[in-house]
């Protein structure tokens, strides 16, 4: 009986909470903010007001949370992406996933040592965790619009594509900043093995998706969206399993599948898109109430964060990614929007928070400094990109409804 009154208690929590968490979604459609900053504030505010909350969850049942979202979301934003699509913007998506992540990352750990004092360990470890877009504010910023040109595209398979790679690189800063006998060679090889066995399983597991669908039609329709992502998380437990990237995995399987049309694609599409929103809302929730605002009051990491983020956001985004798009058959007013675009969010977090676990130098100041950059750049920089889109001439325009499946 008191297992079964314990569980009530915990569905109770959990329900009210998501609840909530829409009310907080309506709320930040109707003030123009989107619902990644107002989530992680209210959740913050909330964790700081009420001791258990703050408790309720360890930073691993976060990362949990996160990656579960994360595998959903990513999948659904390839899948949006399509293979065509990708096609038309693999150069950019490339060079700002790949060399723009690692260029990132270094430029704004010099920047953090300068510029704060913080040791060469402690700066690194801010710079990977900055360095990736976030996949969650980025569809979700973009979530029914239409950008006209490859400027969407190029965002979307960015902050698609420079999630696995950041999270290889804090692994890999990770053992450098906790094992003696650990190098530079360790960072590099763990980015190859990640990047290799993550691909090879996502072009394995989307043509395994892409088999099903197209040859092994279910009795009924609703089926589809059950087994499609169970064949999902099947390709991230791979990749997981076989020490390789399983968010890349599940990117590039979304890619591979996303063009193809077939009975039940709708419902699929629509399926993954309610979970995805799901675990937006979840995400952002789990991660506020890990944050300590009176530590970070308390530390000064406020004015800290602030200029990380004005320095990110400013100089080393732009200084990063303008040369890489400038080769690129895109305008200046595009190049300008995806410039502005590189939105911060849920990764950055979760990011740090591996470094908190795994008991870093400064972790907990990093996590406080992250949030504080991720709450910039999704309140500032996320709620302007309608007004930057237009004034630098980028149509940002709703979307057309879906063309209906074949029957």
């Amino acid at each position: 009986m008191d297992d079964l009154l314990d569980f009530g208690t915990i569905l109770l929590v959990v329900s009210a909470g998501l609840v909530l968490a829409i009310a907080v979604r309506l709320l930040a459609a109707r003030v123009g903010i989107p619902t990644a900053g107002l989530l992680l504030v209210v959740a913050a505010v909330a964790s700081d007001l009420v001791d258990r909350l703050s408790t309720i969850l360890s930073f691993q049942d976060v990362q949990r949370v996160a990656t579960l979202a994360l595998v959903v979301i990513l999948f659904e934003g390839g899948s949006k992406i399509g293979l065509r699509r990708f096609r038309g913007s693999a150069a950019p998506i490339l060079a700002l996933g790949i060399v723009g992540t690692f260029a990132t990352a270094g430029l704004l750990a010099l920047a953090v040592h300068v510029l704060l004092d913080l040791s060469w360990t402690a700066s690194s470890l801010v710079g990977a965790a900055l360095a990736p877009t976030d996949p969650a504010v980025t569809f979700s910023v973009l979530a029914g619009k239409e950008v006209e040109g490859r400027s969407g595209t190029i965002l979307e398979g960015e902050s698609g594509f420079n999630d696995p790679v950041g999270i290889a690189l804090m692994i890999g800063m990770i053992e450098l900043a906790t094992h003696d006998d650990a190098s530079w060679l360790s960072v590099v090889w763990e980015f190859l093995r990640e990047m290799g066995v993550g691909l090879a399983v996502g072009v394995a597991g989307g043509v395994a998706i892409a088999a099903v669908i197209r040859w092994a039609p279910f009795p009924d329709r609703t089926l589809y969206p059950v087994a499609v992502i169970l064949m999902v998380g099947t390709i991230y437990g791979a990749a997981t399993v076989a020490h390789g990237s399983g968010f890349l995995a599940v990117f590039v399987a979304g890619i591979l599948v996303g063009d193809i049309r077939f009975e039940a694609r709708r419902a699929v599409r629509a399926f993954n898109a309610a979970l995805g929103e799901l675990g937006e809302l979840a995400t952002f929730v789990a991660l506020g109430l890990t944050i300590d605002l009176a530590f970070i009051g308390d530390e000064g990491l406020w004015w800290r964060g602030l200029v990380i983020a004005v320095l990110l956001g400013f100089v080393v985004r732009p200084l990063v990614v303008g040369p890489l798009l400038s080769v690129m058959d895109l305008t200046r007013g595009e190049r300008g929007f995806v410039v502005w675009s590189g939105l911060k969010g849920a990764v950055p977090i979760l990011l740090a928070s591996l470094a908190v676990v795994a008991g870093t130098e400064y972790a907990a100041e990093t996590y406080g400094l992250v949030f504080v950059v991720v709450l910039f750049s999704v309140v500032v920089q996320g709620s302007l990109v309608p007004t930057v889109a237009r004034r630098l001439g980028v149509p940002l325009e709703d979307a057309p409804p879906p063309a209906p499946s074949p029957q």
